[in-house]
């Protein structure tokens, strides 16, 4: 997929494009997502059936196809195909024979195995992550496991074992591979707020309001979803315990004027939001209570607030006190109030963990008769150099961030149909997660 560039001086513009290839070995964005310069070539053995039990099969074809799409999702790994990997399935470290893995075709450089057994309503699961090339001292992870079993619980494990894996080979940044997904659907007939999996398993309803609920932010610790919601006196910030199951009080959510977009501070303790509780619509604070709500601007046109998860001394937000919508960055009592976007209609600013980099809608080129289209950007922040991370057909809005900074959920409309989709954050590898209803307004959680 190509990647569009912000215009550089010359001399710079010819070290980027002199080698195609080596764009993104060169790029801030390989640095700033820390996705590496060269793919680990790494295979997934299945794992080695221990015991007679009646559900290790099928648990155990749950687990192994999971643990191999976490890897494949991963975007730091080059997987061995299934196709290509040895028959063997090397149950401890005295069944492995590395000579098979790491000679053709698999030319593997590490591998992942096990052994997987049932036993008296208990999954037992023992992992090993093995440098292919160190004959001598291959191991470089274990892992074992003893759960309840069920379909959940595997691929419960399979997530904490890809993680692991992950996380020793991808630079101590955690995997993705047990966070969520939040977002709108409207297939119960109304717009509620759902939850999925970060690879779109198990969707289900949070909400059962029958009404329209929109913009869903999970806090950082998971326990609650601040949403916008209609009711009969407006638009109003609601609040969802998930630790208890249903509505909490959120004083600030209701006064006055239309109230949308919520966003967490990184410490969970505050919550800005876009409010026209003064007659015109501004960014407000509240702590996370409801409590002492103020704006933070006063220009009027203020919306879409986005911390800087890593300093939550910084907001992103959408303006349009220049005219058309632009993606600004102030810090959070307001002052130093910077232009990221130059042109065109930016909105829908997602602030990635790491605090370097934004992601955006933006269709540059908009206009009475102009070719543009809203597409997702991905902009570093210091120099203002940004990517162009979506180029197919549709109109691709509302980028959340993974929490490894690596991958960003989005959601696309073609025709009629809006669903949600993930990506890596240099717009490769993208895939659809939603298919029933229409589903829109991703936010990928913290953790």
């Amino acid at each position: 997929m190509k990647a569009t560039l912000r215009v550089l001086p010359l001399f710079l513009l010819s070290l980027v494009y002199f080698s195609v290839p080596q764009l993104f070995a060169q790029d801030w964005l390989v640095t700033g997502t820390n996705m590496g310069n060269q793919r680990i070539r790494l295979a997934a053995a299945d794992f080695k059936p221990v015991g007679s039990d009646p559900q290790t099969t099928p648990l155990k074809t749950v687990f192994d196809s999971t643990l191999f799409n976490d890897l494949q999702n991963a975007g730091i790994f080059d997987m061995v195909s299934k196709s290509l990997a040895p028959q063997a399935t090397p149950g401890s470290q005295q069944e492995m024979v590395l000579s098979q893995w790491s000679a053709a075709p698999a030319n593997a450089s590490m591998v992942a195995f096990g052994a997987f057994s049932v036993d008296n309503g208990r999954l037992v699961v023992y992992g090993w992550l093995d440098d292919a090339n160190n004959a001598a001292n291959p191991q470089v992870l274990a892992q074992q496991y003893n759960e309840q079993a069920s379909n959940d619980m595997a691929r419960t494990i399979a997530h904490r074992f890809a993680d692991a894996i992950i996380a020793r080979l991808g630079g101590g940044i955690n995997g993705i591979a047990e966070t969520k997904i939040y977002f709108v659907s409207n297939r119960t007939g109304s717009k509620e707020i759902w939850v999925m999996d970060y690879d779109g398993a198990n969707q289900h309803a949070v909400t059962h309001l029958g009404s329209t609920s929109m913009s869903p932010r999970v806090s950082p610790d998971n326990s609650r979803v601040a949403f916008s919601s209609l009711e009969r006196n407006g638009w109003a910030i609601r609040m969802f315990s998930l630790d208890i199951g249903r509505m909490v009080s959120f004083p600030t959510g209701s006064v006055g004027g239309s109230n949308f977009s919520p966003a967490w501070s990184a410490d969970g303790l505050q919550i800005a939001f876009s409010s026209a509780r003064s007659g015109h619509s501004e960014i407000w604070v509240s702590d996370a209570s409801g409590s002492s709500a103020h704006s933070i601007t006063s220009f009027g046109r203020d919306v879409a607030p986005s911390w800087n998860p890593r300093t939550d001394g910084q907001i992103a937000f959408v303006s349009g006190r220049t005219g058309l919508p632009q993606v600004y960055i102030m810090d959070k009592d307001g002052a130093n109030v910077q232009r990221m976007t130059d042109s065109g209609y930016a909105t829908s600013p997602s602030w990635a963990p790491n605090g370097g980099l934004l992601a955006f809608t933006w269709d540059r080129k908009y206009g009475p008769g102009a070719p543009g289209n809203y597409d997702i950007y991905v902009m570093d922040i210091a120099s203002k150099n940004w990517l162009q991370a979506t180029h197919e057909a549709g109109i691709n809005d509302y980028p959340s961030w993974s929490p490894d900074t690596r991958h960003i959920v989005f959601q696309r409309k073609i025709g009629s149909r809006t669903q949600i989709w993930t990506m890596l954050a240099n717009g490769t590898e993208q895939h659809q997660l939603t298919y029933s209803g229409d589903n829109s307004m991703p936010n990928w959680s913290w953790k």
